[in-house]
């Protein structure tokens, strides 16, 4: 028995037109959440504002959805990409809930390039319509009876991936067929990793190195950082070296690359050149860089000059012998007569002429 498929059963819903690739998905609707654990990529399928996602060999890819109408055959799920194709079945849950996963192994492997997923629903008739022959690599349209084969994926002749997929897409959403379906994309990339130019630093500085990466969110990176002089010694010479190792997790970063940090302390380091090498732990990929340490300069040491105490001795002062300074004065010119014989001549004369004035 078909249960039919109601617009309340619909957690989320999307309009497809009906044209030369779609068909109008009218009573069913399929909303593809991507779980977000470590290692995989995000995708939004049916999503027409989603970008492409770029991932490495070795991420994982999970999708989970909603489809209503509990079809007994399940989805089916189309992968393409050049020279790869896989077409799988995955069942609905009690709830409605599907889950589809690309496993490391998957996508290990891979070809660089774009991959489109396809996730197919048979509708009212319970049946898939269009099916894929592994045998002849060849897609029929089951409604036909026989089987009428409309393009070959595979073998000789197949198409390349963009050319099938769109064949595909055509061949579903045809107006004689019921069956409608969902797209998501995502890109393969070879695995990279690259760590950023560091600069010179002082012993003491705390630094943060960092990079970026394609590999997904939640990969882990093991970096380390090594004196550049670190290797076998003599038992006379000491074996001391400088660095730091660890384990980090990718984080989400923009664009196509995601990021790591890794921070180090360099109190404990001596000067040195020292090589910074992050590679995978579960991929293989490796990058390098380098930077140098250097010595850093002694503290200034701000010194105090006290001030400088003049003493002024102040010599007593000793009395000088009072020195008489000669006065210039006019030259006197002594009379030759005494002043005294002087004086008393005058009186004498006053007195003779007194007394010859009397007789």
């Amino acid at each position: 028995m078909i249960i039919p498929l109601r617009e309340s059963d619909c957690m989320v819903s999307f309009n497809f037109s009906r044209s030369w690739f779609g068909l109008a998905l009218v009573v069913v609707v399929l909303s593809l959440i991507l779980v977000l654990p470590a290692a995989a990529v995000t995708l939004n399928p049916g999503d027409a504002t989603a970008s492409s996602a770029t991932i490495s060999n070795g991420d994982s890819v999970f999708i989970n959805g909603v489809a209503t109408g509990h079809p007994q055959q399940g989805l089916q799920v189309w992968v393409l990409g050049p020279n790869y194709v896989k077409v799988s079945t995955v069942s609905v849950n009690s709830d409605n809930s599907y889950s589809f996963q690309l496993r490391a192994a998957d996508t290990q492997n891979l070809a660089s390039g774009q991959y489109v997923v396809l996730i197919q629903h048979p509708m009212m008739n319970g049946r898939f319509d269009i099916t894929y022959d592994t045998a002849t690599g060849r897609v029929t349209n089951q409604q036909t009876g026989a089987g009428l084969s409309i393009l070959q994926l595979t073998g000789s002749g197949g198409l390349q991936t963009p050319d099938a997929a769109l064949a595909l897409m055509e061949a579903i959403g045809s107006q004689n067929i019921d069956d409608t379906f969902a797209t998501a994309s995502f890109t393969i990339r070879s695995p990279n990793a690259f760590v950023d130019p560091v600069g010179d630093h002082a012993v003491g500085d705390k630094i943060t190195l960092g990079g970026s990466t394609n590999l997904a969110v939640g990969d882990d990176l093991s970096v380390t950082v090594l004196s550049s002089s670190f290797g076998p010694t003599k038992k006379s010479e000491s074996g001391e070296f400088s660095g730091a190792s660890g384990v980090v997790k990718v984080v989400a970063g923009n664009g196509n690359l995601n990021r790591w940090t890794f921070d180090v302390d360099t109190s404990t380091w001596k000067p040195d050149e020292y090589i910074v090498t992050v590679s995978g732990v579960t991929v293989t990929v490796t990058g390098s860089s380098t930077f140098s340490l250097l010595a850093r300069a002694p503290a200034t040491i701000a010194t105090t000059i006290p001030p400088t105490t003049v003493i002024t001795t102040v010599a007593p002062q000793t009395s000088a012998p009072a020195t008489t300074v000669p006065v210039s004065q006019p030259p006197v010119t002594k009379s030759p007569i005494p002043v005294i014989g002087v004086i008393s001549l005058l009186g004498c004369l006053v007195i003779v002429r007194q007394i010859g004035s009397k007789k």
